[in-house]
């Protein structure tokens, strides 16, 4: 394009090839240009030359020199098309996506017509979401290519995305005609013709879009989604008849796809149970090796027939060995009866296999063949999971243990055992016993990694990353390879082991890797805005969009970002001294005696200090040589991608702003997890340390919207009341903020006073543990002096109704000093819990732990002397 201050022949020639080496990423060969056109003295100031040396620097990784020449030239030539969009560049490769939009729209102001700048500027606003200015530019695009393929279909999507679906419909219809000819299997063509039938679908114009696919039928390659819709479509439509055979013949095609079967049930028309299970024996007569004619009788199935069916596909699964059965028919416990007639079923078999060997006693009187001997271990693997699953602990041990000393060679064993004790409450046996399962196989990669998640709940991170190093790449520590590899359900299991021991700045750590991860998905979407329209993949690409709108919302996320908020509370509440200041007050306050112990312990504690700086420095050389090697390595792959910020756990958990630092982990669960009552919970404790009365009833609301109920709502109202009655005494509401209150207030509260809103929450809530424990927790924040009444309340609640972790909260509660001094309650109850739950690790006596963990581990050296396990597949299996 012209410039602004146009070179003379022989330096135009060279800054041609010096944009032509910048696009061949022969970034040395254009400096050396660059260096040719600025050593002349009459173009040494030249702006586009200088902006795109800064620009070759840039792609090289030398940064700030980049920006340095970039602006150098920007100042010298404020006019150029060319040195604005070199700076937006620039900023994009920084990510800063909002500053490049500005130079792009600055060098449009200049050159509006150029196209790729108007290309760069539509990713940078579709990746922003910018949509009403991606339909502009996009329009823009349009009208000065109007022949390009991209040209139309980026408006029409432009469209659709903003919610104008008929404009965006007529659009492609326009293209689709001005087609000269298609080729019988343009996948291209297909594609659109299949995203065309998508915005008329998500427009309700389903009678267009049935006929719009059988239009198009013959020019479509994609015939499974062609049939999909078009019985879909027939359902939608009130034509149940026509979607029958469709349906027949995709169950044909995959009998094991669950979504036709309820497709084809509809356009059966099918609302008995009787009918669909005659349709299921039908299915299974044509199919018989297929599962799903045999699963989903049972969901439907009730009385004999739901026992006939569960029969028949127990004793097949147990028969064969399908280490995911109870995984299977689990969900069905959520019905008592059908729980009940699992539990009868199983025992049944278990006892007439152990007295001879038949599932039955028909089966025995029959002189039917006996059973494989497996038969029986899986049986007992099944009733162990199956009271486990109902919490019986006794029960699922005695059964597990039998199956162990029948076949002490089966994996899948010794896996549910230490399944059995996580759900008992004692996390370092049940890793002992996974532990034990991962010495048997050490090539399961899926074996390995449950051992470390048990060991992370263990609070054991250095043996758990010990137990990942086994499949990590060499040379690199587990915990690095694993952060490279995204692996986000080790970093939140981290994050949260570290919290429960107090490692603020580690849990912290973890915690921001996490949302180091979210942040780079996100980015690497931008790769894909070119690529899924040059490939024509859009419907993928739109469900791609969309995917990255609510990102934030995947559990990794919200389990971190709970974690990183409840730390960086606690930091607010308790911040951490410095040890500086640590020895200060220690050397002032101590006696002569013990200040020369401390001084003595003070010297051998630095004397270790520096041993362990002198090991860390080696392994901190290691760790930068790794780093240089990771930034070649990357600058290689991307030369443009930014540098993150070391994160240090001892700055993490010192934060200037603890609060403001939780906000930025709130903002996405609000916007994006609102329909969880836990993030407005959470909401609620940040602004209430912050005297945010306005946001404090706004979170209280939102969490009354999703739960009414909920135990945690009656002591956000209480607290809102008591920092309300605070802020009016010292008259710091203004009349406005005070009429919104006021308003509120007496809807949530009405005419009484918080100490009367809990007595009667108490009195009406004297059925649920944990409602009782909030009101107790109230009560004794309003009137210290009632401290044994408020604990005797939850004390005295029936211990058999109380489910291990509601037990746990409030343990911790009274030994965390949240009722003050109760150390004879704390005692009293901490026995009444150990006979509940006598499993229960955290009810214990250190002393009997140490003991009980001394006795496993001979236990356990003398089980590894058993052989090699056979492991069975188990993967599945949800633990």
């Amino acid at each position: 394009m012209p410039s602004s201050d146009p070179l003379p022949p022989k330096e135009s020639a060279l800054f041609r090839k010096l944009l032509k080496c910048y696009e061949m990423k022969q970034y040395k060969n254009g400096l050396k240009l660059a260096k040719q056109i600025l050593s002349n003295p009459k173009y040494a100031e030249h702006g586009e030359t200088l902006a795109m040396k800064g620009l070759t620097l840039n792609g090289l990784g030398r940064r700030d020199e980049a920006y340095k020449y970039v602006r150098l030239g920007l100042r010298k030539d404020l006019r150029s098309h060319v040195c604005w969009h070199v700076y937006g560049l620039l900023q994009r490769s920084d990510k800063k996506y909002d500053e490049a939009i500005k130079c792009y729209r600055n060098a449009l102001k200049w050159e509006k017509d150029n196209l790729q700048i108007l290309k760069d500027l539509s990713l940078l606003q579709i990746q922003m979401r910018d949509l009403e200015g991606y339909k502009e530019t996009r329009h823009h695009l349009f009208t000065l290519r109007p022949s390009q393929h991209a040209s139309w279909i980026g408006f029409a999507m432009s469209y659709h995305l903003i919610g104008d679906l008929e404009m965006a419909n007529s659009i492609l219809e326009t293209f689709s005609q001005s087609q000269a000819s298609i080729e019988t299997h343009d996948y291209r063509h297909s594609e659109l013709l299949l995203y065309q039938n998508q915005i008329l679908i998500e427009a309700g114009n389903l009678q267009r879009a049935l006929d719009h696919l059988h239009q198009y039928e013959s020019q479509i390659v994609d015939k499974l989604a062609v049939q999909e819709s078009v019985g879909d479509l027939h359902i939608k439509l009130g034509q149940p008849a026509l979607a029958v055979p469709i349906f027949e013949e995709l169950i044909r095609r995959n009998p094991e796809n669950t979504l036709y079967y309820s497709q084809y049930f509809a356009a059966r028309e099918f609302t008995e149970p009787a009918d669909k299970l005659a349709a299921f024996k039908q299915f299974e007569e044509i199919y018989p090796r297929a599962m799903c004619p045999k699963r989903l009788p049972l969901d439907v199935a009730s009385g004999d027939a739901f026992r006939a069916a569960l029969d028949s596909y127990l004793r097949r699964g147990l028969r064969k060995g399908v280490p995911p059965l109870f995984v299977n028919v689990r969900v069905l416990h959520r019905n008592h009866e059908k729980a009940a007639i699992i539990e009868e079923l199983a025992l049944q078999y278990y006892e007439n296999l152990t007295r001879s060997g038949h599932f039955s006693r028909e089966d025995a009187d029959a002189n039917l063949p006996v059973e494989p001997a497996s038969a029986l271990v899986w049986t007992a693997l099944f009733l162990a999971q199956h009271y486990d699953y109902k919490r019986d602990t006794e029960h699922a041990l005695e059964y597990v243990n039998a199956a162990i000393e029948h076949t002490p060679t089966l994996i899948e064993l010794f896996m549910t055992k230490g399944r059995i004790y996580k759900h008992a409450g004692d996390p370092v046996e049940a890793y002992m016993w996974m532990d034990e399962a991962q010495s048997m196989d050490t090539a399961d990669r899926y074996i390995n990694s449950k051992c470390a998640k048990y060991m992370l709940r263990a609070n054991l991170v250095k043996e758990a990353e010990e137990i990942c190093s086994k499949f990590t790449r060499e040379g690199v520590t587990a915990m690095e390879n694993l952060n490279e590899m995204q692996c986000m359900w080790f970093q939140t299991e981290c994050a949260l082991a570290y919290q429960r021991m107090g490692l603020w700045g580690d849990s912290l750590k973890k915690c921001h890797e996490v949302d180091r991860h979210f942040s780079e998905i996100i980015e690497d979407q931008f790769d894909f805005h070119t690529y899924c329209m040059r490939k024509m993949t859009l419907r993928a690409y739109i469900g791609l969009l969309r995917l990255e709108d609510v990102l934030r919302r995947h559990p990794f996320y919200f389990k971190a970002a709970k974690c990183a908020i409840e730390v960086y509370i606690r930091l607010y509440d308790k911040p951490l001294k410095s040890e500086e200041t640590i020895e200060e007050i220690d050397s002032e306050n101590l006696p002569p005696s013990e200040l020369k112990k401390l001084r003595s312990k003070q010297r051998k504690a630095k004397k270790k200090a520096e041993l362990e700086s002198a090991q860390a420095a080696q392994a901190q050389v290691k760790r930068e040589q790794h780093q240089k090697s990771k930034q070649q390595a990357n600058q290689e792959a991307d030369p443009e991608a930014p540098q993150l910020d070391e994160l240090i756990p001892e700055k993490l958990e010192r934060p200037d702003d603890p609060l403001d630092k939780a906000i930025e982990f709130l903002k996405p669960l609000q916007q994006l997890a609102k329909d969880r009552i836990e993030t407005h919970l959470l909401a609620f404790e940040i602004y209430c340390r912050k005297n945010k009365i306005l946001l404090m009833l706004q979170s209280i609301r939102r969490a009354i919207a999703i739960d009414a109920t909920h135990s945690s709502i009656h002591a956000c109202i209480a607290r809102f009341a008591q920092a309300l009655s605070k802020l009016t005494a010292n008259g710091e509401l203004n009349v406005s903020v005070q009429t919104v209150i006021d308003k509120a207030t007496k809807e949530l509260i009405g005419t009484k006073s918080v100490q009367q809103l809990n007595d009667e929450f108490v009195a009406q809530k004297s059925d649920s543990i944990m409602h009782l424990y909030e009101g107790a927790r109230i009560m004794y924040e309003l009137d210290p002096n009632k401290r044994n009444e408020a604990i005797k309340l939850i004390t005295s609640f029936d211990i058999n109704k109380v489910k291990l972790e509601e037990a746990t909260k409030i343990f911790e509660a009274l030994r965390s000093g949240a009722f003050g001094e109760c150390t004879a309650e704390l005692r009293q109850y901490r026995t009444t819990c150990q006979q509940r739950f006598k499993y229960a690790r955290v009810f214990k006596d250190i002393a009997d732990t140490e003991s009980n963990a001394a006795a496993n581990d001979v236990n356990h050296v003398d089980e590894k002397s058993k052989p090699n396990a056979i492991s069975a597949d188990e993967k599945t299996a949800d633990l």
